[in-house]
């Protein structure tokens, strides 16, 4: 009855973190779009400054809120009853939703700079946020190679598990101090009457931005990170599956154990003995997935 309590106090924390972290990500968007059509003028496509204010939007909007959405999208425990093959589509379908969106806004910046002859990649900004993207393309593309298609050997699939998990959760990170260095950066180039230092609304609007970008990232790493909300290996989430459903792997192990006591010198015995290995490889791998 402990456990079960403690259990539901787990369940109910982590919704109210999950709430927080949609509220929050939800806001930031809004503020983005506020910030962006009454202080410099909407969004256009015609190499002037409102076509660089896609820039700021599709960042927030993309590399910010959906991508810190997919990474906690294992862990809605009213997923786990869904195979682990439809949460990794769902996974790399938002992760895919958001490199597009970070392409987009960096197209804007670099088609606003080359059409007003204004220098690239010289700040500090430009560096950290265009190296992000090309290591969250390529995060996206291995993760792909190696965890949704079939091809990979589970040994590898396991031992590769960790490094993706830590380089997803850097790179997220990486994007939200890029995103403050970035926010801060354009009020500097376009305050100057009043200026910065003498805090206009348009100043404080996006001083309040930053703060929620680094309440969202701090709730995302928060779920992301503890060990009990992980999604539980597929023979724990039976329980959680319509009556008569047989977990991933559940049938084959019990169809090997069978098969393996009932002749012990069936020479198909050292082949069930290594399914059973990569089925535990695979387990293995599922309780690093965020």
């Amino acid at each position: 009855a402990a456990h079960g309590a403690r259990k539901m106090e787990d369940y109910g924390r982590f919704l109210a973190l999950l709430a927080s972290a949609l509220l929050v990500g939800f806001v930031s968007v809004v503020l983005s779009l506020v910030w962006v059509f009454q202080y410099r003028g909407g969004v256009s496509w015609d190499g002037g400054s409102r076509e660089f204010n896609w820039h700021p939007v599709l960042i927030i909007m993309g590399f910010v809120f959906i991508q810190g959405i997919a990474i906690i999208v294992y862990r809605l425990p009213w997923t786990w009853k869904c195979s682990k093959l439809l949460m990794k589509f769902i996974h790399a379908g938002l992760n895919t939703i958001a490199m597009i969106l970070a392409i987009v806004a960096l197209v804007a910046a670099f088609d606003f700079h080359n059409a007003g002859n204004y220098p690239n990649m010289y700040s500090l900004h430009s560096w950290i946020g265009l190296t992000a993207v090309i290591f969250y393309c390529l995060q996206l593309f291995f993760g792909v190679a190696v965890f949704l298609l079939p091809f990979a050997p589970v040994r590898l699939r396991a031992a590769l598990m960790p490094i993706h998990v830590y380089s997803g959760l850097t790179i997220f990170a990486t994007v939200i101090a890029t995103s403050l260095m970035g926010i801060t950066e354009k009020l500097l180039f376009v305050l100057q009457n009043p200026s910065y230092s003498d805090s206009p609304p348009e100043a404080i609007l996006v001083n309040c931005l930053g703060f929620l970008l680094v309440i969202f990232g701090s709730l995302i790493l928060w779920m992301a990170s503890r060990p009990h909300w992980k999604r539980p290996p597929e023979e724990n989430t039976k329980i959680l599956r319509p009556i008569g459903a047989t977990p991933e792997g559940t049938e084959a192990e019990s169809t090997m154990t069978n098969n393996s006591n009932a002749d012990k010198s069936d020479p198909r015995s050292n082949t069930e003995a290594a399914r059973k290995q990569n089925i535990k490889f695979d387990e293995a791998g599922q309780r690093t997935t965020m």
